[in-house]
């Protein structure tokens, strides 16, 4: 997965997951890529800092350098996000009560409905990147659940 600082051309500042650049190029051509608080689709990447892993042997800070390097969220609300938080959270939970979770097996039972070599029926699981883009171009339909805050990323 990629992350992306976006900037829309109202000025709002917003970030994209997506699991390749090739996938938000893809994305950006089709108009799929738009601003969170305006709707806008004409998007640009901004300059990001890259993000470098910190080595493992690396000697252990004391408690106060630590408390001190945790990250800070700062929020404002907004009740659009908050409404669209909230849909978010119907959508999936509509899915959790009306589909059979699969598990890693989704990519499998997915090609199974589609092929006709199981029962019809709405599933939910994981897959990988490179599976999830194999099942799109066979013409299988999917579509990937909402990442809520409260799943901890």
């Amino acid at each position: 997965m990629i992350r992306y600082d976006l900037i829309c051309d109202s000025g709002h500042e917003f970030d994209g997951w997506f699991s390749d650049s090739a996938a938000y190029e893809a994305q950006a051509k089709r108009g799929l890529v738009t601003c969170v608080h305006c709707g806008s689709a004409k998007i640009e990447k901004q300059l990001m800092a890259p993000g470098i892993p910190v080595k493992g042997n690396r000697r252990k800070e004391g408690p106060a350098r630590r408390e001190a390097a945790k990250p800070v969220l700062a929020t404002t609300f907004d009740p659009r996000q908050e409404k669209l938080l909230q849909m978010m959270r119907e959508m999936r939970k509509t899915v959790e009560e009306n589909a059979e979770y699969v598990g890693n097996r989704f990519a499998e039972e997915a090609r199974k409905i589609h092929y006709e070599e199981s029962e019809k029926r709405g599933i939910y699981g994981e897959t990988t990147a490179e599976d999830a883009k194999d099942l799109i171009e066979e013409g299988i339909e999917i579509h990937p659940l909402p990442v809520l805050p409260e799943d901890g990323n």
